[in-house]
């Protein structure tokens, strides 16, 4: 079944994908003795809440015809289908060991890198006034997760 989008679904994704990864940095935070590492975890929400407030703004910066849908969908089908996929592809749900520092970060890192491939694809999408640098932006930001989450494992497995 193929689908074609409208920017305002695109963004809707984004803003869920966003929402899924500071609920699991907060969830993992919560499970962590390590106060350092803890920081870190609640640091990452707080970065992944500014990606979510950043693709909000963009939506209302929509026009009323970026908002349509290019499917008819009359049972709201669009929404349900991109909200599985936002959960199932970026900070899915699925049982992580929230309680080892080592598969926490392993995990985030597999997110990451699917929410840097999404928001590329993304990129193509979105146009230059809505602010396509801004998502450059969130993407660099979102390369600097997976360098600063991959030396965190390299330092717990010293």
């Amino acid at each position: 079944m193929s689908h074609t989008f409208s920017a305002d679904e695109i963004l809707e994704m984004a803003e869920q994908i966003e929402k899924n990864g500071a609920a699991f940095y907060r969830e993992s935070a919560e499970s962590v003795e390590d106060t350092e590492a803890r920081k870190f975890l609640q640091q990452l929400a707080r970065m992944e809440d500014n990606h979510l407030k950043t693709f909000a703004s963009m939506r209302t910066q929509l026009s009323d015809k970026e908002k349509e849908s290019p499917t008819f969908d009359p049972n709201n089908e669009v929404n349900l289908y991109l909200g599985s996929l936002a959960d199932t592809k970026v900070f899915f749900e699925k049982e992580i060991d929230t309680s080892s520092l080592r598969e926490i970060y392993k995990a985030a890192i597999l997110a990451e890198k699917d929410s840097i491939a999404f928001y590329i694809g993304l990129k193509e999408l979105v146009p230059d006034y809505l602010g396509k640098d801004k998502l450059d932006n969130i993407i660099k930001e979102e390369m600097r997760h997976i360098k600063i989450l991959n030396d965190k494992l390299i330092d717990l497995e010293k």
